[in-house]
């Protein structure tokens, strides 16, 4: 155990002071040897040809812990660029100060001069590349106080002007050594801001990853990986329910107001941030996601072909991202949502999504499970996304039912067949992914006799009723709405949607034009009329034929069942979302 006493006090004050007067001694030493000539040139020059490195030692201290103003800084600059063939590495420890000055908020002159050496130092002498680069991505990371200069993802003027010094320092640099990336990459990943940070330390630094793709394309495969990486590191650690647990506390703090008036003149609503501070980051990290991804991929007017190219470029990267890491990644909440916004942009894009999960669901040599979660991808794309035509929700019906039915045929051929789970992990995967599109899109899947007749083409009663029962191992709210079973189930399959209603408000803006959230009455609608239409068959009075009974694949007495639990507010809690997407599990 230590006692301070008061000679201790005492002694480390005068020491603190001693050390402060040697510090300004030092400091007046080297500005007077400055103004005498006897700068930077000076003390490499006694070094070289004298091996006396003192004046060197000096300098270095000088720099390092010297105000230096204005003028000093363009000097020392101006004299280092003279002599960029000495300064080898010998002389690090003079030029790693060098590279560190701070220049931020100094005139236009000496941020000019730091500029000039540090573009010909890192070209003149490559080994120097691993001081200069942290040295300027260090810039990408703001202090604790600079918080208010970022709003919503976006710099202050300030700000702006400093970080675009900084890239344009980067992009010199990469022109001139193309082989410096790796350190730059290396340098990002290394420097990224730890997810608990305060937000406008990851938002500003996924803002200067995004400028750096803008202006370096040829590197925006491995630094999107990198931003996807990061993201889903957010995303894991703010999951949906936290985020709504948080909402619903605030909701119960706030007063309601007795009597609201409606003001004409009353602009929108503002999106509020969330309380929760790591999906508030996500937030905003995914709203400069969704703007850099529409300036990326919105056509433009008489485009020529070279961009049209880019776009589809850029797009193949997207998809591979998404093979590589936001497929094989479990239960993500919001960042898949970077390739629904994309699909919504152009049609040919979603046709080319749906293909690429189609392929991995058709290929039997795949990891059941990740066939199974492609599955699970195309079935919640086609309920969610509102862009999608009808006409393709049809054609993947037909797909689902053709390979389920294709599956129950091979089964019946070769026979002993087990019915378990993990045996026939993606049948039952298929089986849920039809049930579950055709309830939640009930409303346009029965609108005319024409698609009805469709559905019954797809042999859903021979689905539901094979040996394999479907229906057991389907989450028990799809198993509801689809054939009004009116009983738990005591197993589930482990499925999740990944496109379950998108919560983060202010980046929502992006999502929620294209987004179909689940409406009860739809259901409910549903249940009615497919009631009516096997009522009025079953009495003669139907207008099909006999080869129309099939559309009964759902009994009357469940449709009715299911039209008076469409009613209830659990149902639709229900399908708002749970451990799988659309659905609670039980």
């Amino acid at each position: 155990m230590f006692i301070y006493g008061r000679k201790t006090v005492t002694t480390t004050r005068f020491g603190h002071v001693h050390r402060e007067i040697a510090k300004k001694a030092a400091v007046a030493k080297v500005r007077c040897s400055m103004s005498e000539g006897k700068g930077v040139v000076e003390s490499v020059r006694v070094a070289l040809e004298e091996n006396d490195f003192h004046l060197i030692k000096e300098i270095t201290s000088f720099i390092n812990i010297g105000d230096l103003s204005d003028e000093e800084i363009v000097t020392i600059m101006r004299d280092a660029r003279k002599i960029l063939h000495s300064l080898t590495l010998d002389f690090y420890g003079l030029v790693n100060a060098l590279l560190s000055v701070q220049w931020k908020n100094r005139s236009l002159d000496a941020i000019q001069a730091y500029s000039e050496f540090t573009v010909d130092i890192l070209v003149a002498r490559n080994a120097y590349i691993t001081v200069g680069i942290p040295n300027l991505i260090l810039n990408w990371i703001p202090r604790y106080k600079e918080s208010g200069d970022w709003t919503n993802g976006s710099p202050s003027k300030r700000v702006h002007t400093d970080l675009r010094t900084v890239h344009g320092l980067l992009n010199r640099i990469l022109a001139a050594v193309p082989m410096s990336f790796d350190v730059v990459i290396d340098t990002i990943t290394a420097k990224f801001p730890y997810f608990k940070k305060p937000p406008h330390f990851t938002i500003c630094y996924i803002y200067n990853v995004l400028w750096l793709m803008k202006s370096e394309p040829l590197y925006e495969e491995l630094l999107l990986q990198l931003v996807i990486n990061k993201l889903l590191i957010l995303d894991v650690n703010a999951p949906r329910e936290k985020i709504e647990e948080l909402r619903e506390e605030v909701d119960e703090d706030e007063p309601e107001e007795i009597f609201q008036m409606d003001d004409v003149n009353t602009s929108p609503k503002q999106a509020q941030p969330l309380d929760h501070p790591i999906g508030h980051t996500l937030d905003i990290c995914l709203l400069q996601l969704f703007k850099f991804l529409d300036d990326k991929f919105r056509p433009l007017l008489n485009s020529d072909d070279d961009q049209r190219v880019s776009k589809n470029r850029f797009f193949k990267i997207l998809i591979q991202i998404f093979d590589d890491i936001i497929l094989p990644s479990h239960d993500p909440h919001h960042v898949q949502f970077v390739i629904f916004h994309v699909c919504s942009i152009r049609p040919a894009y979603e046709k080319s999504f749906l293909s690429f999960l189609w392929l991995k669901v058709q290929n039997p040599n795949g990891f059941p499970v990740m066939r199974h979660v492609a599955v699970c991808y195309i079935a919640s794309y086609l309920a969610r996304a509102k862009f999608v035509p009808l006409s393709t929700i049809t054609y993947y019906l037909q797909k689902l039912s053709n390979w389920a039915n294709t599956y129950i045929n091979d089964s019946d051929e070769f026979g002993g067949k087990s019915c378990s789970l993990k045996a026939n992990m993606v049948f039952f995967s298929v089986c849920q992914a039809l049930f579950y599109l055709i309830a939640f899109r009930a409303r346009d899947l029965t609108r005319n006799a024409k698609i009805l007749k469709l559905l019954s083409s797809l042999q859903l009663t021979r689905l539901a009723m094979c040996h394999f029962n479907p229906l057991r191992y389907c989450l028990p709210t799809v198993a509801i709405a689809f054939a009004g079973v009116a009983r738990a189930h005591q197993l589930a399959l482990d499925t999740f949607f990944p496109f379950d209603p998108y919560i983060p408000p202010i980046s929502g803006e992006y999502i929620e034009p294209n987004y179909l959230v689940y409406k009860v009455h739809d259901l409910n609608e549903t249940a009615e009329f497919l009631a009516t239409n096997t009522m009025r068959q079953k009495r003669g009075h139907g207008e099909m034929d006999e080869e129309d009974d099939d559309n009964d694949f759902i009994p009357v007495e469940k449709l009715q069942k299911l039209s008076e639990l469409s009613n209830s507010e659990r149902f639709e809690k229900q399908y708002y979302y749970g451990t799988s997407p659309g659905f609670n599990q039980y």
